[in-house]
């Protein structure tokens, strides 16, 4: 194949995959903001707040995983596929793909996570301002400042976690993914 071809084939490649992640991006946007209005509907704050951290707490795991992915070395995972243990074969298949891998947990279901958490926090503040009896904008700018620094803070405690510990979150990501394998 020449390289002329070679280039037209590997553009045709990227916009499919940028189609596919936009894809994915609505309709897994759409699944979590239906599943968070339907429990959110009627919830009190404690619920709404028991949902916010499950929404921040998907964000951190999945960018520890993106982060894991593409700084994970291969070589014990050849080791243990050679030794038929479970899950090798998928850590593998997560790192021969870590661009897409990356840009998935990190892209996708990460922003997904922030823009819901912001939809989960709004929930929060009106609950929080009726229970009160407040109109007042400091509870909005609390809430706020809130979710982005238990968001940020965590993503920046989870990177480090995912360099230091590549192989075992990978790993674990390969056992979880080899439950679905038949």
């Amino acid at each position: 194949m020449s390289k002329k071809a070679k280039k037209k084939s590997g553009s045709s490649a990227q916009y499919r995959w940028a189609f596919t992640v936009f894809l994915m991006a609505v309709a897994l946007s759409a699944v979590l903001s239906l599943a968070s209005e339907s429990m959110l509907s009627g919830a009190g704050v404690a619920a709404a707040l028991l949902m916010l951290v499950v929404f921040i707490g998907l964000g951190i795991l999945f960018d520890i995983i993106g982060v894991a992915v593409t700084s994970a070395d291969p070589r014990p995972f050849h080791a243990m596929a050679a030794h038929k243990e479970r899950g090798a074969k998928e850590s593998l298949m997560l790192l021969r793909n870590a661009e897409r891998v990356s840009s998935v947990c990190n892209d996708v279901v990460g922003d997904i996570c922030g823009i819901v958490s912001g939809a989960t926090g709004a929930v929060i503040v009106t609950q929080l301002q009726r229970a009160l009896d407040l109109k007042s904008v400091l509870i909005s700018v609390g809430v706020t400042a809130l979710i982005s620094g238990m968001t940020i803070g965590g993503k920046a405690l989870g990177k480090t976690v995912a360099i230091k510990k590549s192989t075992q979150v990978v790993y674990c990501a390969g056992r979880f993914l080899n439950l679905f394998h038949w």
